[in-house]
């Protein structure tokens, strides 16, 4: 269990699993430059040059409030269109019981995007039904977010059907928009271009600060070149230009936690050359 503090705000991964993929798979053109970058070893790239990938949620705890940022990829989710992760059965309540949580003990879910590893824990499968995984819980969703989804089909199968209309239709969902606050430490900053309303979580308390990036980086290497752009991305371009802009305002000292960096989770952006490096904590 890896666990930061961040003034008196604590934020704990909650790992489903780890993957191991060609870097073609998600980041063509990554595998070219791995090399150059001994700092990617061996949290990030296997010894074969694979792409260690992380599938894991984060709990946030601020002002009383726990919170969960993207639930990952869920059981018994059909997923034609994802191989890895269609009809998953894997131990994610488990994981989060030894963390220290209970699904009751969550008061806020808020997903960074809506695409099929960030919402899957948003719902169980109940005698055939899809309800609720957190019964207590506020589900944040971003109003330009949900919007698209809700009239563009995902390609992974009905990510949307299952793991998102239920939250709606019990009434436990809140739209907001990107200014919204969870609590005065924990807010929202958009980081569109791999889906159109894409955030990242900021976390800021007691003159210390950090981010959970979401999928606007899915890789380390992206931070040495932010021009690689995801093949999952909607607009590769816009994803580059927000990289650029983020990085250069993110190499404060802050701390970044990737949504899927596998290893050590969290770092430090030091600008070298043309790009960051990511010194792992």
């Amino acid at each position: 269990m890896a666990t930061w503090n961040i003034g008196n705000v604590e934020i704990t991964k909650v790992l489903e699993m780890e993957k191991h993929w060609p870097f073609s798979a998600l980041l063509p053109g990554a595998d070219e430059v791995i090399d150059d970058y001994d700092w990617l070893r061996p949290d990030f790239v296997t010894e074969e040059g694979r792409m260690k990938l992380s599938i894991h949620a984060l709990v946030v705890e601020s002002e009383g409030l726990t919170i969960i940022v993207d639930t990952c990829c869920g059981n018994s989710k059909q997923r034609p269109g994802a191989t890895p992760f269609d009809n998953l059965q894997t131990d994610f309540i488990g994981e989060l019981g030894r963390c220290g949580y209970r699904p009751e003990d969550i008061d806020v879910v808020i997903s960074t995007h809506l695409h099929v590893d960030h919402v899957g824990w948003n719902t169980k499968l109940v005698d055939e039904s899809w309800v609720p995984t957190f019964p207590n819980a506020d589900y944040l969703f971003l109003k330009t977010e949900l919007e698209h989804w809700s009239s563009e089909p995902q390609h992974y199968g009905p990510v949307f059907e299952d793991s998102v209309q239920p939250i709606l239709d019990a009434e436990m969902a809140t739209i907001i928009d990107t200014d919204y606050r969870i609590t005065s430490e924990i807010g929202l900053e958009l980081t569109a271009g791999h889906t159109p309303g894409h955030v990242s979580v900021t976390i800021n308390s007691e003159n210390e600060s950090a981010l959970i990036t979401g999928d606007m980086t899915h890789h380390p290497v992206q931070f040495a070149k932010p021009d690689l752009a995801s093949s999952a991305d909607w607009r590769q371009d816009m994803s580059t230009a927000t990289r650029y802009e983020a990085y250069e305002r993110w190499s404060d000292g802050r701390l970044v936690i990737g949504t899927h960096f596998a290893g050590r989770t969290a770092g430090t952006l030091v600008a070298e050359g043309n790009g960051w490096r990511f010194e792992a904590i």
